[in-house]
């Protein structure tokens, strides 16, 4: 490939804890003729040591899940620190939740980890030309959400603040009421605020069911 041709290829980084997907990714976008994958790395952490003056792709390839540095947390740095930086999520979940969540951490698209090799480079194309890439089901989630919503209960329930995040997560843990609330350095009345409201809000009745919630809509992993 010549100088020429190697510049207009759009740059690629990918950051993935799961090493034969990472390694598939990245020769399915090398071999497509239109990308080329610059580094490879395991998690956010390692993604930001990379990004410096000279080393800034156009496309981020982000799992959600993984250790160190998540999806979410790095998508709210590069958003703060390069924003010329878009975004495309891998995750395997696509409540309404990690949408709107991911959206608001300037997440240009989404893909599922299933995804057909085709439409995943057509997803890379579409974010670097046009700046966004949704699939039709992902579309169809977003419209149904924003649909009426003054008197939808679905968004009512989602939009969640982060210390009620980070409190879904940590009932996902071992610790007590008492010890999520000296992590999060705050009174324990107030944990026993949060929890309360969740449990109305998501008419939810225990902490297991919280902690069933927070898994099955990708706050967290077991």
């Amino acid at each position: 490939m010549n100088e020429l041709n190697e510049k207009s290829l759009i740059r690629v980084a990918i950051a993935d804890d799961h090493v034969l997907l990472r390694n598939a990714l990245a020769g399915l976008i090398n071999n497509s003729g239109h990308c080329k994958v610059i580094y490879e790395v395991s998690n956010g952490k390692e993604l930001l040591q990379k990004i410096v003056d000279d080393n800034i792709p156009d496309i981020i390839i982000l799992d959600l899940n993984m250790p160190e540095m998540d999806g979410y947390l790095t998508s709210v740095y590069l958003q703060e620190h390069h924003p010329e930086i878009k975004i495309l999520m891998l995750t395997m979940y696509d409540s309404e939740l990690i949408l709107i969540r991911l959206l608001k951490a300037g997440v240009r698209g989404f893909m599922k980890k299933d995804v057909h090799p085709a439409e995943m480079i057509y997803a890379i194309q579409s974010v670097h030309e046009n700046g966004f890439y949704y699939s039709a089901h992902t579309s169809s989630k977003l419209a149904g959400l924003f649909r009426d919503n003054d008197n939808n209960p679905t968004l009512n329930k989602i939009m969640m603040s982060e210390t009620e995040i980070e409190f879904l997560k940590l009932c996902c843990t071992e610790m007590t009421y008492k010890e999520i609330a000296s992590e999060m350095k705050i009174n324990p009345r107030a944990i026993d605020g949060i929890r309360d409201t969740l449990f109305t809000r998501l008419d939810i009745k225990s902490r297991v069911g919280l902690a069933m919630y927070a898994i099955k809509h990708g706050v967290t992993t077991v």
